[in-house]
């Protein structure tokens, strides 16, 4: 009886840590803006108290978000992955330096220039850093594939 009840118990556990699951979301997008022009959409929600780090954090401080995309001769960038969201910049003692980061939602925006009508994918990955107020998780790679019609 002891033996099922132990089990019970280590079953129970095992479905409540992975019911919690990750504190964030990531999605992809691309919007036709013209003839041969993309606007990819890189999107996050982050829950309450989660946030995530900008491309554009110092040295010595947390892993900033990174971009890296596939080589590919269909396309060209256009210009450099941008962020909208809602940027809280702070001196972070931990780090010895001025953190930049968003909590909630942040979309990064890439622009990519076909060079011919052939439909083709937008790959790649995004490597990226999540904290709250007690801890932060490792860094996290992920792949993605955007499709372009």
């Amino acid at each position: 009886m002891k033996r099922y009840l132990i089990l019970a118990v280590i079953v129970l556990f095992t479905y409540a840590s992975q019911a919690q699951g990750t504190p964030y979301t990531w999605t992809y997008s691309a919007n036709k803006i013209s003839e041969n022009v993309y606007e990819l959409h890189f999107h996050v929600d982050l829950n309450s108290p989660w946030h995530t780090y900008s491309q554009f954090t110092p040295d010595g401080g947390p892993v900033p978000t990174k971009f890296t995309f596939a080589k590919n001769p269909l396309y060209t960038l256009d210009g450099k992955v941008k962020e909208n969201g809602n940027l809280i910049q702070k001196h972070e003692a931990v780090f010895g330096v001025d953190v930049k980061y968003f909590n909630g939602k942040v979309d990064f925006v890439q622009l990519v220039k076909l060079k011919t009508q052939a439909k083709t994918n937008f790959s790649g990955t995004v490597e990226f850093m999540v904290c709250n107020d007690q801890q932060c998780l490792p860094p996290a790679t992920q792949k993605f594939s955007i499709a372009l019609n």
